[in-house]
């Protein structure tokens, strides 16, 4: 074939890393997830679902019965709404109070632009396009709640909300001080036909703590909000509090409706109460990258900047070709890294040798586009040259999967104890040029 002739082979990925998604997984945890609520729940898909991959996880969550999916920002919330028309997934039913379907769901945001009523009315605004896209908003303050009515009224439609009350996260919410004029506010709103209040909730401080007593405080607070709301003449037909922890440790905490979060992807909220196998939940995500490169360095050798790690023998050290630009954290150095080795031989012989995997580390620095670990001593007695790698070059080094699976594959959990945060930060953190593979697709009925 000449220089200029195209090839008819499939293109060669250009990538170097890959994290597998098993969807399948999505969909087991989604059911381990609802028998324990015995309630409707939203899957929270926010932040690329917790790095995940938006859409296809969205759709396997529906595929497993949600009949919500949440997102904290509203520019993801509008982009999931697109998503979701562009695949004919059905938007929920026109009437205001009416309950979503896993085939007509809704969609909560609760993070939105600040904007003057003037701002919020004008063409073009994020929150009229929040309305015209059936999306529900929530609100914490009066202020929210006048913009919102005014980008509703210039829309031309009532905007759905759920009113958040502050139960001791501090965070967003309204406090009980601020409750009596929010109320009164979306009471003013609902009956000049400007927005419909559908929902009220908060977030669970404490929820993985579950013998702190902090989610009964909650969960009393919000019982107090509750009353509150409805004596002012505010009807909420659906009520939540509780995310993953909250519905596995607190069953009080469960009311209408709850979000299933960090569960879904098959992780514990907290691994030192129950660990994922203890509840019954299976990791969703795979990092894997071939190695790059395979080579022997000296006793005393240091390794990458700062030279922070020393090779206490002559060894064998590999190069994995992603670093803190791919979303590893820069402190991960010392975490575990399992190696699979190729068969020795040919490819395809039946009886080819295959070596065991290789448990292993992180050493030194983590760089912006690469780790190094270590593949063990090179030298052998009367043997200067060092012998043979125990890994070579295109061989799949595993940073983090399933714990359960027999090669020693290092779990999510056991990265984020190495670098002192929590598995939630690990797997969201994950950066955009690090490519998704999806197993499990099957979305022919959805379509």
């Amino acid at each position: 074939m000449s220089a200029t002739t195209p090839s008819t082979a499939p293109p060669i990925p250009a990538t170097t890393s890959r994290a597998v998604i098993d969807l399948g997984a999505i969909a087991h945890n989604a059911a381990v997830l609802a028998r324990a609520a015995g309630t409707a729940w939203m899957a929270v898909v926010k932040a690329d679902a917790y790095g995940h991959g938006l859409e296809p996880v969205a759709r396997a969550c529906l595929g497993a019965g949600a009949t919500w999916l949440g997102v904290a920002q509203l520019a993801e919330a509008l982009h999931l709404r697109s998503l979701l028309d562009a695949t004919g997934i059905a938007r929920p039913a026109p009437a205001l109070r009416s309950l979503p379907t896993p085939d007509a769901p809704r969609i909560l945001t609760w993070l939105a632009p600040v904007l003057t009523p003037e701002d919020a009315a004008a063409p073009g605004s994020p929150l009229r396009a929040a309305i015209a896209a059936d999306l529900d908003l929530s609100v914490s303050t009066p202020d929210q709640a006048r913009a919102i009515a005014a980008a509703a009224d210039a829309e031309g439609r009532a905007a759905r909300v759920h009113l958040k009350v502050d139960t001791g996260m501090s965070r967003a919410g309204t406090t009980d001080g601020e409750l009596p004029a929010l109320a009164s506010a979306l009471v003013g709103a609902e009956r000049a036909g400007s927005l419909v209040v559908v929902g009220l909730w908060s977030h669970l401080s404490r929820a993985d703590e579950p013998d702190s007593g902090s989610t009964e405080d909650h969960l009393a607070r919000f019982r107090a909000a509750d009353a509150g709301v409805t004596a002012v003449g505010l009807a909420p037909v659906v009520r939540h509090l509780a995310a993953t922890g909250g519905l596995l440790w607190h069953p009080d905490a469960r009311l209408d409706l709850v979000r299933a979060g960090i569960g879904l992807y098959g992780l514990s909220p907290d691994p030192a109460v129950a660990t994922s196998a203890e509840l019954g939940l299976r990791p969703t995500m795979r990092l894997e990258a071939p190695l790059a490169l395979v080579k022997r360095i000296p006793a005393g050798q240091a390794v990458s900047y700062g030279g922070t790690w020393t090779a206490p023998t002559s060894r064998w050290v590999g190069l994995v070709p992603l670093g803190y630009a791919d979303g590893i954290p820069r402190a991960a150095s010392g975490a575990p890294v399992t190696v699979i080795p190729s068969p020795v031989g040919s490819s395809v012989s039946a009886d080819a040798a295959v070596p065991p995997p290789i448990r292993t580390r992180i050493v030194g620095r983590v760089c912006m586009d690469q780790v190094v670990i270590d593949l063990g001593p090179a030298a052998r007695a009367g043997d200067t040259a060092g012998g043979e790698p125990p890994a070579r070059a295109g061989d799949t080094a595993v940073l983090w999967g399933d714990g359960a699976d027999p090669a020693g594959i290092p779990t999510v959990d056991e990265w984020a104890a190495v670098c002192g945060t929590i598995n939630y930060e690990i797997v969201t953190r994950l950066g955009a040029r690090v490519p998704r593979i999806y197993l499990g697709v099957d979305w022919e009925d959805r379509v």
